[in-house]
């Protein structure tokens, strides 16, 4: 990716060599939790939790779990978006974005209509984007990767009303907005925290998006930069970036410098669901960032793999990653929460085979209510509960809550 302004490249340099130097002392502990509790469940404080140390399977690369054209994702088909059993409440800023006046509808009522230029050209011009293909689920596979312009908002909005399906086609990034690249129009001096473009993404599904080798940061299926993230009833299969790497990550998104520090909503959405519809990266199997909060409300993460090796920073011989089977958290000052979501069978090599959360100056949170943390696979570091690869001195308040 492109780093347009040298104050940014600045910021990002210093922030990606505090997260290796953190991180680094982090890990250099890792082996001392290998020998404690079996799990931890409701509101307990912890205690020493257990380092499965096993390796995840399938290390040979990212894949796409096996997903091809007659995948039935590719026909509607795969896991439900959100967690059938999380039934916390959704606050009205992280709801569904009013579609009722739509900028632009994408399709004249055929499949034909829908077209992978129609959805490029829909999202380079903005606002509200609904579709009308037709009343079956339809699969429009991108020959290019849709770019939100920041100047195009405050707004965006894309509906798929729950019957589009986006494709990368295994060949292509998805979804791109970055308010810091001089391509995608600069609309403030300052880039790195605006309030715009405010984008949300619901009632989507999004197969098969693939950043391998296009830039070093991740984000198979969606990269956001500036502005604000919302996904809310939203599926994310089969996607993938970079296999190895110690910082690269987040094979459905990746995302960057949320306006002052907001948190980026996640709401009823899945991220693989079900054996063979899996996302796979270096790190962050389903989600992965630098210095955001998330808020991830009555959603669902299994089957995600982060599949680098040798952690961050990568030790000696090896190319680094490996770790957040479905969540990656690096930064400073965040907070990561949970509420009615759901995480198991999500596996990795290296660290936090559900949740690896570092805050380099020891500042950030979690915070995991009503949600089950349970049989995610592989790793170590371990201080507090299993399963989650934290700083022993990292709050993290949970409530009504399961993590064995």
């Amino acid at each position: 990716m492109r780093r347009s302004l040298e104050l940014v490249v600045v910021l990002s340099a210093a922030v990606l060599g505090a997260c290796a130097d953190d991180e680094g002392g982090g890990e250099a502990g890792a082996g001392t939790g290998g020998g404690g509790a079996a799990g931890a469940s409701a509101s307990g404080t912890g205690g020493a939790a257990s380092g499965t140390g096993g390796a995840a399977s399938g290390t040979g690369g990212a894949g796409t779990g096996g997903a091809g054209a007659g995948s039935p994702a590719h026909e509607g088909g795969g896991p439900a978006a959100g967690n059938p059993d999380g039934a916390c409440a959704v606050p009205a800023e992280a709801q569904a974005a009013d579609t009722s006046s739509p900028t632009t509808v994408i399709g004249d009522g055929t499949p034909e209509s829908c077209t992978s230029a129609a959805v490029v050209d829909a999202v380079a011009g903005g606002g509200v984007i609904t579709f009308d293909c037709g009343p079956d689920p339809i699969t429009i596979t991108l020959e290019e990767t849709a770019k939100i312009f920041n100047d195009t908002g405050p707004e965006i909005v894309i509906d798929g009303g729950g019957l589009v399906t986006l494709s990368g086609g295994g060949e292509r990034r998805i979804l791109y907005m970055n308010t810091c690249d001089e391509a995608q129009v600069w609309t403030t001096p300052n880039c790195d925290n605006q309030d715009h473009p405010r984008l949300t993404i619901q009632n989507l599904t999004f197969i098969e998006g693939d950043s391998t080798g296009e830039d070093d940061e991740g984000g198979g299926a969606v990269f956001a930069q500036g502005g604000r993230l919302k996904v809310v009833n939203s599926r994310f299969f089969n996607n993938a970036c970079d296999p190895t790497g110690p910082d690269v990550g987040g094979a459905g998104i990746r995302a960057f410098m949320q306006h002052d520090g907001l948190p980026l909503y996640v709401v009823n959405s899945t991220f693989g669901g079900a054996e063979g519809y899996g996302n796979a990266c270096a790190n962050g199997g389903g989600i992965s960032s630098i210095g955001v909060s998330w808020t991830v409300i009555n959603s669902l993460f299994s089957h995600n793999r982060a599949i680098g090796n040798g952690g961050n920073p990568a030790e000696s011989g090896t190319p680094g990653g490996g770790s957040g089977g479905a969540i990656y958290n690096d930064g400073n000052t965040m907070t990561l929460t949970l509420c009615g979501t759901r995480i198991e069978r999500n596996e990795v090599n290296a660290h936090g085979s559900a949740i690896f959360f570092v805050s380099n100056d020891h500042s950030g949170n979690i915070v995991i209510d009503r949600s089950v943390i349970t049989n995610n696979v592989g790793g170590s570091w371990y201080p507090t509960y299993p399963q989650i690869s934290n700083h022993d001195d990292t709050p993290i308040t949970v409530t009504d809550s399961t993590i064995e």
